[in-house]
């Protein structure tokens, strides 16, 4: 059985539709921590992480210096990987720019939502066919690396989606799938400022 922290995180979190930029920015981070390592060390680590980076505040992160990195690169409470600690502090700088850009980091996300047959999730496979990244991933993940982001490809950017809500792949069976279904149908997809 999964341990407390996962089944809650399962039952509760992923794949529930998310416009909260800093809950967005959060995950966005997490998940290039999380390359090659497992969602429950990440898991296990995220009120660390939230902690040291000021609960995602992208304002506040964006502000970091070099003598920042020092610090959090000693810290062993979190994954202590001097690239992805710069790539946090340069994505806030990025994030920082959506908001400005499209009024919010929702707005700029959830532009990448797959139209309704590509979201239709794991019904529409075969049994156990398991999807690490699709098209729609590696347009988001191309399209923000042109704007300067990092450590975020399209296998990041699809557990990201998954995560997110912008697709429900919880199994058809799975009981979560209903409610995240219909958290999906009563979801106001942020919208551009123009």
């Amino acid at each position: 059985s999964a341990a407390p922290d996962f089944a809650r995180y399962h039952d509760t979190e992923w794949g529930f539709p998310v416009d909260d930029d800093h809950a967005l920015f959060e995950k966005i981070c997490l998940e290039g921590f999380q390359s090659g390592l497992s969602w429950r060390t990440i898991l296990a680590k995220r009120p660390a992480f939230r902690e040291v980076f000021c609960d995602f505040n992208f304002e506040r992160v964006a502000r970091f210096e070099q003598a920042d990195v020092e610090r959090l690169v000693t810290d062993a409470r979190i994954v202590r990987h001097r690239g992805k600690i710069a790539a946090t502090i340069n994505n806030a700088r990025r994030a920082c720019e959506a908001a400005d850009a499209h009024g919010s980091l929702g707005a700029l996300i959830w532009q990448y939502e797959p139209p309704p047959p590509a979201r239709r999730g794991r019904e529409a496979r075969r049994p156990r066919e398991v999807v690490s990244k699709t098209a729609h991933s590696a347009t988001l993940a191309k399209d923000l690396k042109k704007l300067g982001w990092r450590f975020f490809g399209p296998t990041t950017a699809y557990a990201f989606m998954q995560a997110m809500g912008l697709v429900n792949d919880h199994d058809r069976g799975c009981a979560i799938y209903r409610e995240c279904e219909a958290a999906r149908g009563q979801f106001t997809r942020p919208a551009a400022v123009r």
